[in-house]
């Protein structure tokens, strides 16, 4: 985490949901972040929020990004209303922190990169898993060129994501449902700063194996990079292998996960019964319902997060980042880097926001670099849909991390 000294910001936040159920941890504790006011639909939400926060309650976006002592808007709103959302802050003249993904089509990107620049102000997307801390110190490894160039990269990731509940929409592709926007963005962006950002061609099929709840809930995909490298990308929802398990059983959040509570999302799901009855489960689950999500009153000592299974191989090493540490295959001698665990979860997107605001440092996850990741996750599900190699177009370098 970063330790500049530097000025808070004030942050208001559009949506309520779970983006920022998840990231709840980070914004209660950052020590250079206010949060100040919010919006959302669910006056219980706002309720809640005020209560947690002291802050604003407003009842509509624009309220909100007209609020003039706030720094920046981070949107959390559903997918399809990323572009929309981040224009309308921009336009207010408010930084803006945008969930992946970025948006749901290309030209909604180029919307969104341009209503920031014409405004003059920073567009980051994140969080992805990108900015987990084992990410950065694999980057940093690549960077340094001991274990020279990259030459292949291997992700694998298995949950219980399309047995989780779900809004109608959350299934449906054409509104940023399914797998694809909402798990690749992560995966993607994490092979990108492996390989350099620069992918060339996608290869891929998707999987859709359950009638009574069709969506695009797996997918498999090879990448190809400028200079070489390739990247296979596997990823399953269908909620039986963890792979969890290759990361010490301890889950995404970065917190211990009990091997025994096998199948909990699919019983939960038939407890439920009906199509209503899921959608009422999920907004219990949500922040400001019965079951929802609290501020935290302190850290509780989890590992950093991750996103599955990686292994980079180098021309002269293989590199394995895990929850606590990264694991190093050199040419000689194997060897542990450790991470200490994270003051704050997620401190890394925070301080990317604050440095590029109050010191002027050119984020990594740029509107260009989100524009990019999208143009991945179209090509793979295009490339699905046609089963043919897809080329690429608008993909951008990675910036050093600092």
């Amino acid at each position: 985490m970063a330790e500049n000294g530097g000025r808070r910001l004030r942050l208001g936040i559009a949506g309520l949901g779970r983006g920022f159920s998840v990231m709840l941890p980070t914004l209660a504790a950052h020590p250079l972040l206010d949060v100040a006011a919010a919006t959302d639909t669910r006056p219980e939400a706002r309720a809640r929020f005020e209560a947690d926060f002291g802050g604003r309650g407003y009842e509509t976006i624009e309220a909100l990004c007209a609020d003039d002592s706030l720094d920046a808007i981070y949107v959390a709103t559903p997918h399809q209303f990323h572009a929309e959302h981040t224009v309308t802050a921009a336009r207010a003249g408010r930084h803006v922190l945008v969930e992946k993904p970025m948006a749901l089509t290309l030209d909604e990107c180029t919307r969104m990169i341009d209503a920031a620049g014409e405004a003059g102000v920073h567009l980051i997307v994140g969080h992805s898993h990108s900015f987990d801390a084992p990410v950065a110190e694999t980057r940093r490894l690549i960077a340094s060129d001991v274990y020279g160039a990259p030459r292949m990269i291997t992700a694998l990731n298995y949950t219980d994501f399309v047995y989780r509940p779900r809004r109608p929409e959350e299934m449906d592709r054409a509104q940023g449902g399914g797998v694809v926007f909402s798990q690749a963005a992560h995966q993607i962006d994490i092979v990108r700063l492996f390989g350099g950002g620069m992918v060339e061609t996608v290869y891929a099929a998707t999987g859709d194996w359950d009638p009574a709840r069709s969506t695009d809930g797996a997918y498999s995909a090879m990448l190809r990079f400028a200079g070489g490298a390739t990247a296979s990308l596997a990823y399953s929802g269908y909620g039986r292998f963890d792979s969890d398990e290759f990361c010490g059983w301890i889950g995404e959040s970065g917190r211990p996960k009990d091997p025994e509570a096998y199948g909990n999302a699919r019983r939960a799901l038939a407890d439920a019964g009906t199509a209503e009855a899921e959608v009422a489960l999920k907004a219990s689950r949500g922040y400001g319902g019965p079951a929802g999500a609290a501020k935290p009153a302190a850290s509780d000592g989890r590992a950093h997060e991750h996103f599955g299974l990686f292994v980079v191989s180098c021309e002269r090493g293989d590199l394995r980042p895990l929850p606590d540490r990264v694991l190093v295959y050199g040419e000689d001698e194997r060897k542990t880097i450790a991470l200490p665990p994270p003051a704050v979860p997620r401190a890394e997107v925070i301080d990317e926001l604050h440095a590029a605001i109050v010191r002027g440092i050119p984020p990594v996850h740029s509107g260009e670099w989100g524009r990019a990741t999208l143009e991945v996750c179209l090509a793979l599900l295009r490339s699905a849909d046609e089963r043919r190699e897809v080329a690429l177009s608008l993909q951008v370098p990675v910036a050093d991390f600092a």
